[in-house]
């Protein structure tokens, strides 16, 4: 994880609090560099912006699990697949559904 790249997507998150995307990305790189919880809270930020946003829904699972909030990765992966189904992103909801899988849910 480049710890460059992590500050200027910080930055354009600060900037544009109210872009789905740049939480988003900001989301992604957090949960690379494995700082869960704050990759959490961006995610969350990202579906407050964005409620039909599946792949927000994918990056929170991932962060709620690494935090060991099993069964809230749980739901939220269903969640995600339910809005997936109606956004038509079936590849993300695949995603997710092999993450339930591995969580015994699938």
């Amino acid at each position: 994880m480049d710890p460059a790249r992590l500050e200027q997507f910080r930055k354009i998150a600060e900037r544009y609090p109210d872009d789905e995307a740049a939480r988003y990305g900001l989301g992604s790189l957090y949960l690379q560099a494995e700082r869960h919880a704050e990759a959490e809270a961006e995610f969350r930020a990202a579906l407050a912006l964005k409620p039909n946003y599946t792949a927000a829904y994918r990056g929170l699972g991932r962060a709620l699990e690494k935090l060991g909030k099993v069964e809230e990765a749980i739901a939220t992966y269903r969640k995600g697949c339910e809005v997936a189904v109606t956004t038509g992103d079936l590849q993300t909801k695949k995603e997710m559904e092999v993450f339930l899988k591995r969580l015994g849910q699938g």
